[in-house]
């Protein structure tokens, strides 16, 4: 019976450490987390408080603006958990920057080439090198306690992404990453569907406003239960995997389980 291994990148700080803590809490399966630098630190952070086996956490570096990085992570977690014997359950790929942007006039081509390096083209990569270490539709795969019931490529979108929701306009680069982000979930999801039937999946999702640096220009326009912790957050992420299965597959889902259109 193949085993399964859980994946959260980057996981440094604000959703993706919290993710990585909620992971090592609630399930007994190896957690593979990353961050560009500060490996030590980044461990020291996840583990703070938890009563867990240490020997479950991996910290590994990884630069999603560096392929050559992204590969490395994949070819270590292979050499750690083998496809002959493991599969990768549940990846969070999270990387994410925001510029704002209210008119057209404060485009910066700087700041948007970093933002879809960073949003849209580090998710890209990332599916490049993690869909191999899904399993395939020979695998056999169990369920497994608070993992969703099939292996979950899970990439970070935004509400700001869907076109047919965009009403206010602005933040012209990162609304155009987000979108990036929802389509490219659905293209994924098809090459998955190819390779491994009903065993994987690729979604996106969009947490909600989650006090992280990113969002903390936004905090005091947000009702006070709109506004969230970053492990309420995570726990409303896995929460949504865990209830969603592969009907769910290729479409964007908010932190309630609702669908955001494209």
């Amino acid at each position: 019976m193949s085993k399964p291994w859980a994946l959260v990148t980057p996981a440094s700080r604000g959703i993706g450490l919290q993710l990585a803590r909620h992971l090592l809490k609630n399930t007994d399966v190896p957690v593979v987390a990353t961050a560009r630098k500060a490996l030590d630190t980044t461990r020291s952070h996840i583990l703070d408080g938890l009563d867990v086996d240490e020997e479950r956490l991996q910290v590994l570096q990884l630069d999603v603006t560096d392929e050559s990085t992204i590969a490395a992570t994949a070819a270590k977690t292979s050499s750690l958990y083998p496809s002959s014997s493991h599969h990768l359950r549940l990846a969070f790929c999270i990387p994410g920057i925001l510029y704002p942007e209210k008119s057209p006039q404060q485009i910066d081509p700087e700041n948007s080439l970093q933002m879809l390096k960073i949003n849209l083209l580090g998710p890209l990569l990332l599916s490049k090198h993690l869909t191999t270490l899904l399993p395939r539709k020979s695998s056999s795969v169990n369920p497994h306690p608070n993992l969703p019931p099939t292996a979950t490529l899970a990439l970070m979108a935004a509400r700001v992404g869907s076109t047919s929701d965009n009403s206010l306009g602005g933040w012209y680069t990162y609304r155009a990453s987000k979108a990036g982000v929802i389509s490219l979930a659905k293209s994924v999801d098809i090459y998955l569907q190819q390779r491994c039937g009903e065993k994987a999946m690729c979604v996106a999702l969009h947490p909600g406003t989650v006090k992280t640096d990113l969002s903390k220009e936004f905090w005091a326009g947000v009702p006070k239960e709109k506004l969230f912790n970053g492990d309420d957050a995570a726990e409303k992420l896995c929460g949504v995997l865990e209830g969603l299965g592969v009907k769910g597959r290729g479409r964007c889902w908010d932190w309630k389980g609702a669908e955001i259109l494209p």
